[in-house]
């Protein structure tokens, strides 16, 4: 949708993908007045992420998204099923195979429960410990996790228009201003005047550069391309992953969908300062010829590619993050603070989670009830997480390698794979299903994104936050907590339950549990009330009754 920009909007965010949308519409959410400029006149449909993580797919659930990303899965199982079943019924493996051989035998098909690859190891979910506490605790959004970036970028489109929110094409960002404030921003539309910007704008992102924010990170070694393709003579390729000194390559999970990765450094395009042309698109599209060569050339075949069916992409193993996440009042989310290869298909939630993180906090300081230093908790949570997805997409480059080290520790990292500890730690780590921030408390929950919590009307807490804001459960007797909330009417809603334990659980309106408590006495009071100070601010009335435990 094409709108005239507003010349005097709470917050400007740059970037129509996955990671700006959620970010509008949490700023809607929490109410402030927001507008989203993209400079592709249409959306990307290139093939990009093929799936969401656990903490991804319960941002959708935490909004009321659920059901329509579940039927996203349905869909995609349906087309992928049959085909998926073949091409990953292999176990992890390694060694150094030439030809395109798969590395390592075959196995049972896989379980219909998503794991994901390390490195293209297929985890086999056979071995996974889903009794694990992590892995327990976050089973209601199983039927919405194989939503690809393209779908899911649809879906959230749906939910922005509901809000209201004006997405403007076609409008690139040429400059930045400060003031006392806000930001003017120049834009190819025009000047554009916010309080706020955000830098959603990706890898190569304009707001980062203008905003003289370093991007120091490591360079790349690889070039990679993502394609799906009609194929004259598939037979001729090894269903799954396949390595050789040459790269390696997957077939797969769908019909033509092809990956290949060649160790011989980036793709002139895929050099960190590399500009865009005047339209934004990248310099040199990826071609149809491109693809073929690169399949060729790790493959050892002379298979026949007839057609691409989507545009292509090509990317690399340049891993970067940004130096700070905010100048004052510009900030970045998304692949704009931080980017690496897509292997272990972090990329995209990292970014979600961005978002879900700083909507709530920039909001909060937009409607001006955000305690101090409430903002800079965004770097400091979100920091480390982004250097961890760094560090864990190096070292899966590190062992699909071609040369001889490289597969001798492939061959290490196989053997672990297929021990039940291993596995289940690499699909607890891929899911996102143990992600901690580090918060104040004692409780083992908080930091925690909140687990399923079933409520004794048969709802899950997460069903009463479909609007934003903080969820209080409270499961005292008299309702000691949610009587103490009171004073923060407005931003906490509370939700009484006669279940026993946990008694209280505070959770932040990105999911995270900032307090809980297994009792109902002074002490738990004086924490719940200390985390209300310290994340919603000073509360906009007194309780009817202080609670005294």
């Amino acid at each position: 949708m094409t709108v005239n920009a507003k010349q005097d909007v709470d917050v400007t965010v740059v970037g129509a993908g996955p990671v700006g949308l959620v970010l509008a519409a949490e700023l809607a959410l929490s109410g402030a007045s927001v507008q989203v400029i993209e400079r592709l006149t249409e959306p990307a449909e290139a093939m990009k992420a093929g799936s969401i993580n656990v903490p991804t797919a319960e941002a959708l659930d935490r909004r009321g998204l659920l059901a329509a990303a579940e039927q996203v899965q349905r869909e995609v199982l349906e087309r992928v099923g049959p085909f998926a079943r073949k091409t990953d019924d292999q176990r992890p493996g390694g060694g150094q195979p030439t030809g395109g051989q798969q590395p390592g035998g075959s196995r049972r098909a896989p379980d219909s429960r998503f794991t994901g690859h390390f490195a293209g190891m297929v985890l086999d979910a056979g071995l996974v410990d889903w009794s694990d506490a992590d892995l327990a605790a976050h089973t209601a959004v199983a039927g919405a996790r194989m939503v690809p970036q393209r779908e899911l970028e649809e879906l959230l489109a749906g939910h922005v228009a509901r809000l209201g929110i004006p997405v403007l094409r076609g409008v690139e960002v040429t400059a930045l201003g400060d003031t006392d404030d806000g930001v003017l921003v120049g834009t190819t539309a025009g000047p554009v005047r916010t309080g706020w910007l955000v830098g959603c704008d990706g890898g190569r992102s304009t707001v980062r550069r203008l905003a003289g924010i370093d991007f120091p990170g490591t360079d790349p070694e690889l070039t990679g391309h993502l394609a799906l393709v009609d194929i004259a003579d598939p037979e001729k390729l090894t269903n799954g992953w396949a390595w050789s000194t040459r790269g390696a390559y997957r077939y797969g999970p769908q019909p033509g969908r092809v990956v290949t990765v060649e160790f011989d450094g980036a793709h002139a395009d895929l050099a960190h300062a590399r500009p865009r042309s005047r339209g934004g698109t990248p310099m040199t599209p990826v071609t149809l010829d491109e693809v073929q060569a690169s399949l060729r050339r790790v493959s050892g075949t002379d298979v026949t590619l007839t057609a691409l069916r989507a545009a292509a992409t090509r990317w690399s193993d340049n891993a970067r993050q940004a130096a700070a996440y905010r100048a004052g009042r510009v900030l970045l989310a998304g692949d704009a603070a931080h980017v690496h290869s897509p292997f272990g298909g972090q990329g995209l939630n990292l970014g979600v989670g961005d978002a879900m993180n700083l909507g709530w906090k920039l909001g909060a300081v937009v409607a001006g009830w955000a305690p101090d230093g409430l903002l800079d908790t965004y770097d400091a949570e979100r920091r480390p997480l982004g250097a961890w997805v760094l560090d864990w997409t190096r070292a899966q480059i590190g062992v699909m390698r071609g040369d001889a080290n490289s597969a001798a520790l492939r061959e290490v990292v196989a053997d672990l794979l297929s021990t039940r500890d291993g596995t289940t730690y690499a699909v607890k780590k891929i899911s996102g299903a143990d992600q901690r921030i580090d918060l104040p408390g004692d409780h083992p929950l908080v930091g925690r994104f909140v687990p399923d919590l079933w409520l004794g009307d048969g709802s899950r807490l997460v069903d009463h936050g479909h609007g934003g804001g903080f969820l209080l459960l409270d499961r005292t007797p008299d309702g000691t907590f949610a009587r103490l909330a009171q004073g923060w009417a407005g931003r906490v809603s509370s939700v009484t339950d006669g279940q026993a334990t946990p008694t209280g659980v505070l959770v932040r309106p990105d999911g995270v549990v900032a307090w809980a408590s297994e009792a109902n006495d002074i002490a738990a009071v004086a924490g719940l009330e200390s985390a209300l100070h310290r994340w919603t601010g000073t509360p906009s009335s007194a309780p009817d009754h202080m609670p005294v435990g």
